[in-house]
This record gives C-alpha cells, sequence and structure tokens, in this order.
C-alpha cells in the first residue's frame, strides 16, 4: 500500500482446543498484503495441541506472533481471552479472528485504507462469506453482507435501529471486524460474563456498546471465511433449544447496562422492551402473537387444501 505512514495493526486470536484449524487461520494472516502488524495468540487453557502448534508459530515468527496465555493457563472464556490480548495490544488498529475462520490476503489492507479515508470512524464491519464448502466442495458458500446500507458511515447508536439484535439485519461476524484501539479502552471490551452457553451472545453484548459510543462503517466487502461447523457453540446452542434462554439473558444484561450508563434514548429502549415483551409477559406474548400466527397458518393450510381438492 503506498502510505507515507502505515497504521500498525494487532491480529487477535482467541484460542481453546483448536488444533484442528488453528495453523490455517495463522497460515491466513501470515499471507496478509499488508505486512505492518503483529499476532497475538492468545491461549484460554487449552489442553490439547493447540497450545504446541500456537507456540511453534511464536518460535519461528518471534517478531510478528506472540503467544500469550492466562495465568495457570486458566479457562476463562473468549471475552476475557480477547481482553487480554486488547490490553496486551501495541497496533492503534485491531482486528479480531476466532481460530477456525480465515482472512483473504487482502483483508487488512482493504480495512487499513478505509480507515486512511475515514479516520473519525471507531470501527469498519465487513461482510463474511459464511464457509459451508470447507470439508465438502459440494456445499455452496453463502454471501452475507451486513443487514445494513453498505458502504457508508453510521453515527452512534443508529446501527442499533438497523440490524440484530434488535432489528433483523444481519449482525457483522468478529473476523470481519476492524476496531480503534482507543474505542475498545473507551468501551471496556468485551463483557467477560457472556461464558458457557451464554458466549453465544458475547460478540452482540460487545457490538452493542460500540454502537452506542463510536461511528461504525459498513463495508460491502468480504474478505474473511466464517466457516459453518455443527459443533460450534452457536449450532450447539440452536440445537439444544437454548437460544431463547440465552437471549433473554443477554436482552436483561443490556437493559442494566443501558440504566446503569444514563443511556435514556426513548428509541433504544422502545425496541428492547418490544425484543423483551416475549420473555418478560409470556402469556401475553402467546395471546397476541403466538397463537394468531399459529391460527393462520392453520387457515391457510386448510385452505390450499380445500383448493387443490377443487382442482
Amino acid at each position: 500500500m503506498a502510505m507515507i505512514h502505515k497504521p500498525f495493526v494487532t491480529a487477535i486470536i482467541p484460542f481453546f482446543n483448536e488444533e484442528t484449524f488453528l495453523e490455517e487461520t495463522v497460515q491466513s494472516v501470515l499471507d496478509q498484503d499488508y505486512d505492518h502488524w503483529e499476532l497475538l495468540l492468545v491461549d484460554d487453557g487449552s489442553t490439547n495441541r493447540s497450545t504446541e502448534i500456537a507456540k511453534k508459530f511464536a518460535s519461528k515468527y518471534p517478531a510478528k506472533i506472540f503467544y500469550i496465555e492466562h495465568d495457570n493457563h486458566l479457562n476463562k472464556g473468549v471475552s476475557a481471552t480477547r481482553n487480554l490480548g486488547i490490553w496486551k495490544a501495541k497496533g492503534t488498529l485491531i482486528a479480531f479472528l476466532d481460530a477456525d475462520d480465515k482472512w483473504l490476503p487482502n483483508k487488512l489492507s482493504h480495512q487499513v485504507s478505509i480507515f486512511e479515508k475515514f479516520p473519525d470512524i471507531g470501527m469498519i464491519a465487513e461482510a463474511s462469506i459464511y464457509w459451508y464448502n470447507w470439508n465438502d466442495l459440494n456445499k455452496k458458500n453463502i454471501l452475507t453482507p451486513v443487514g445494513a446500507e453498505n458502504d457508508k458511515v453510521y453515527d452512534p447508536p443508529q446501527m442499533l435501529f438497523e440490524i440484530y439484535p434488535l432489528k433483523a439485519g444481519a449482525a457483522p461476524c468478529p473476523c470481519s471486524l476492524m476496531i480503534k484501539k482507543t474505542t475498545l479502552e473507551k468501551i471496556d471490551g468485551f463483557e467477560e460474563q457472556f461464558v458457557k452457553e451464554y458466549q453465544i451472545y458475547e460478540d452482540q453484548a460487545f457490538l452493542t456498546k460500540v454502537y452506542l459510543y463510536d461511528k461504525v462503517y459498513v463495508s460491502s466487502a468480504a474478505n474473511n471465511l466464517y466457516r459453518q461447523r455443527p459443533d460450534s457453540c452457536v449450532y450447539t446452542g440452536h440445537s439444544k433449544g437454548m437460544y431463547h434462554a440465552i437471549r433473554k439473558y443477554f436482552l436483561h444484561w443490556f437493559k442494566k447496562y443501558l440504566e446503569k450508563n444514563a443511556i435514556d434514548d426513548k428509541k433504544i429502549h422502545k425496541l428492547l422492551n418490544k425484543s423483551l415483551y416475549r420473555y418478560d409477559h409470556p402469556n401475553l406474548y402467546f395471546l397476541f402473537h403466538s397463537m394468531p400466527q399459529t391460527t393462520t397458518r392453520y387457515i391457510k393450510r386448510k385452505l390450499a387444501r380445500l383448493l387443490k381438492g377443487k382442482n
């Protein structure tokens, strides 16, 4: 890239027992066409070969790749592990990459160029390629843009009114983000209480804080591969029927966060209360929402069968 001053980027890969994919993920950082970076491999108490793999990379590239772990090699969850990387980071820009995902070679260079063009933004969120064919070439990958108008800067808290978790638009994946370290310090990083099954929402808790306090650029580019696998925490949470319990936990956390920080934006509170309604008033929700929808679907099926019989 033709720049007089190239921003220094810290890439952070938190990992826990990811020996199957870690090498491929790290290699995707090494393959970047932007060279002004460091990589922090942050171990969340792994018990398999992933610790050894990470240390070998750090040994082979001592000026670029660094191995970090919690005291006593403890397992603290992905949010605490990302935070450990953030506090150790030397870069003015931070990019996150989960240990089973990949970046395409121009991911860092493209996002750095956006920060150069829009120096007042705090974060970039780009589209992601939902990576289904990593182990089966017969499957098709799906390009998933962020569910708001792309290639545009959003002032806070506009993103909350555009996408998940309070609206229906697709949220960005962690591997798609680049964010200023000053923004991370402003919002105090990730929320470490989102552990175990609640880990599914750790990125949403983090993103809602960014949306509240800083400008976000939504990019149409897709320079990351978000691996789809049946043993991921997202798939596991849905398959075990835990989604609504986890979402309820997040929504109540967000309500307390708004109260604690004296954020009284009426539009945010209205959307939040609407999302909480099914959990705080389950009987009324069933009576005025679920039951009418079920009845409507039943009537439609009956009518379809009657019309089919007449034909």
